[in-house]
């Protein structure tokens, strides 16, 4: 499984210009740096609407910029590495400066379902284990749906789906107040819901792994 790396150059004198090709070679300890610590919130909001995702979204909102950038880049390079070696049959993404995590929700539900399958106890036990050892990050869970059947009860599925993946996490021993969760339905499909093969694309869960404010503020102290 390779991380897919999403990375950006970002300019700014009176106006912000947000490139979104020819900077695949930076790293994100290099572009934490780039950007400053109070341009990082505006970049951040563009990235997300960029990337029309609610867990991208959640990441890029959070970017801090400057020198804590740059270390939580880092710390998050080294987490998502941890990631990819653990776990099977995920999608990681490193967006900004944090981790998203997507999931096929075939291998966590059967069709409309919110129980958990047997089979997907592993991987959210694993991505568990390894936030456990540590309190700087927040998870933001969010679930998905196809847009067969009513908008309505897509949304509710979506939901309830989110609140079994965070309760199973929060019986793994990850703090309630560091896992939020929202439902969004069908609303962001990522594969064409006129074909099978695009219906299960967008039958996903997706957790944003993004620091903690408690940790950027200890951050922000030391640097």
């Amino acid at each position: 499984m390779k991380i897919k790396n999403t990375t950006f150059v970002f300019t700014s004198l009176l106006v912000i210009t947000l490139l979104i090709s020819g900077c695949s070679t930076w790293s994100k300890t290099a572009k934490g740096t780039v950007i400053g610590t109070g341009a990082g919130a505006a970049v951040g909001a563009v990235v997300g609407k960029t990337l029309g995702n609610t867990a991208a979204g959640a990441i890029a909102g959070a970017v801090v910029g400057g020198t804590v950038g740059a270390i939580i880049g880092r710390n998050m390079d080294l987490k998502a590495a941890e990631l990819e070696r653990e776990m099977e049959g995920v999608t990681i993404q490193r967006v900004e400066e944090g981790i998203a995590v997507s999931f096929d929700s075939g291998l966590l539900f059967d069709v409309d379902s919110s129980n958990l399958r047997t089979e997907g106890y592993e991987n959210l036990q694993k991505l568990a284990n390894i936030l456990k050892k540590d309190n700087e990050t927040i998870l933001m869970i969010v679930g998905h749906t196809d847009s067969t059947g009513d908008e309505s009860y897509n949304l509710r599925l979506s939901e309830r789906r989110a609140q079994s993946a965070k309760s199973f996490m929060q019986a793994q021993g990850l703090s309630s107040t560091r896992i939020q969760m929202i439902g969004r339905g069908e609303s962001e499909p990522i594969g064409d819901n006129s074909t099978d093969a695009g219906r299960q694309k967008n039958r996903r869960i997706e957790v944003a792994i993004y620091a903690s404010p408690e940790y950027v503020d200890r951050l922000q102290a030391a640097n």
